[in-house]
């Protein structure tokens, strides 16, 4: 698809870089001028790239002499968008144009294989891990950001860099973590039901979480799914298959995969409880999952797939215990992890250090504010939704 996003970690300036170029806009659909969040936004010759908020504003900071670099901006669905750095406008407004392909004639033209149905396309896809995702170990640098409501009040908001180093994708085992910096930690009054409970880690409870890694979900193509062809859309210089997915009661999916490579590019997969009932079992401190969303996409880059964005995004319903009827409040959390650079290569030599404690909470490890790291650091820009929760929970726990 000629995604080809990041560069090794050694041709590069520190993604906390000095006296950066920074250029800024808003993507939007060209005939609807709705914004476009999650746009990837990134450098076509380094390994430098950022994403599109909520309200398709984004923020990207490059380093100085990357000024008459090409900036590719993507989404799937929609045709990229190439445009030097340096003939970006403050707020430039990015327009992108949605590509609409026939089902019909894409079928033929974007595979060899034609009269693939969609659970032949998806077991294909899950054949092909082992050639589109890397077996060699790498790095991963980002950006988590961690919310949590309760009873429709916001409660907690955290933001964190952090550095991710997997052992390759034959090994189905959670990273090494490096936590970088704590940007923004304000926890609010919670329900006392928490009191006498340490918070789960929120950067593994994201990665334990990837479908791709674990072996496990709508990819596989077995069990109760049942599958059906949607349509394929343009992504960058290729096309994707889009399969919608179903596995009675609980439990749907959406796939967007390669129509080339054959290689996962998006996975979105919602689990929901049906009349009362709920795929998992009440937990033994009296929570209960009523809704679970997650969905995970890659970028290619050298002809291997590596993860992108995650969101993660639960309801539960808080009983006084077990065998309970008594609701005591609700609560969801959302969270959600940006990658913003790749390191394949020369690893023994990459800056890295294994310090996050998986049994406490981010909070709890967090150093002292640091001003310049965050200056410079890519992460999607806030939103105005986001300025006014942290607001409230400053002006509350001050």
């Amino acid at each position: 698809m000629g995604f080809a996003l990041l560069l090794s970690w050694h041709a590069l300036p520190s993604m906390a870089q000095e006296n950066p170029f920074t250029i800024s806009g808003y993507v939007l659909d060209a005939a609807t001028s709705e914004p476009l969040p999650f746009a990837s936004i990134y450098l076509k010759s380094a390994s430098i790239g950022t994403t599109t908020n909520e309200e398709g504003l984004f923020v990207f900071h490059l380093p100085a002499d990357s000024q008459a670099d090409t900036v590719v901006i993507s989404v799937i669905g929609y045709a990229s968008v190439f445009k030097k750095a340096n003939a970006f406008a403050e707020n430039q407004e990015i327009r992108l144009t949605e590509e609409v392909t026939t089902l019909g004639a894409a079928v033929v033209t974007a595979s060899r294989e034609k009269g693939l149905t969609a659970k032949q396309i998806v077991r294909k896809a899950y054949r092909e891990i082992s050639n589109n995702y890397p077996k060699q170990p790498y790095i991963l640098e980002g950006y988590v950001r961690d919310l949590i409501k309760e009873d429709g009040k916001h409660v907690e908001y955290l933001e964190c860099a952090t550095k991710l180093r997997y052992p390759g994708h034959q090994t189905p085992s959670e990273p090494m973590v490096e936590l970088m910096e704590v940007r923004t930690r304000f926890l609010g009054d919670k329900h006392p039901w928490n009191e006498d409970r340490e918070r789960k880690n929120s950067i593994i409870d994201l990665v334990e979480d990837d479908l791709i890694v674990f072996d496990y979900g709508p990819i596989k193509g077995k069990n109760g799914w049942k599958y059906e062809l949607e349509s394929i859309l343009p992504y960058n210089e290729g096309m994707v298959y889009k399969i919608r997915g179903v596995d009675k009661p609980f439990q749907t999916a959406t796939l967007f995969i390669d129509a080339e490579t054959f290689a996962f590019v998006r996975i979105e997969l919602t689990r929901a409880a049906q009349e009362g009932d709920s795929w998992v079992r009440r937990l033994s401190n009296g929570a209960l999952q009523v809704y679970y969303n997650l969905v995970i996409e890659y970028q290619e880059y050298r002809g291997k797939m590596y993860l992108k964005y995650q969101k993660e995004e639960d309801r539960w319903q808080i009983f006084e215990g077990a065998e309970s009827d008594q609701l005591l409040f609700r609560q969801n959390p959302k969270k959600e992890l940006f990658i913003n650079r790749i390191v394949n290569e020369d690893l023994d030599r990459y800056p890295f250090q294994k310090n996050l404690d998986i049994e406490l909470s981010i909070e709890n490890q967090a150093k002292a504010f640091n001003a310049d790291f965050w200056r410079s650091y890519n992460i999607p820009a806030q939103t105005a939704e986001e300025s006014t929760i942290i607001q409230e929970l400053q002006d509350r726990t001050e």
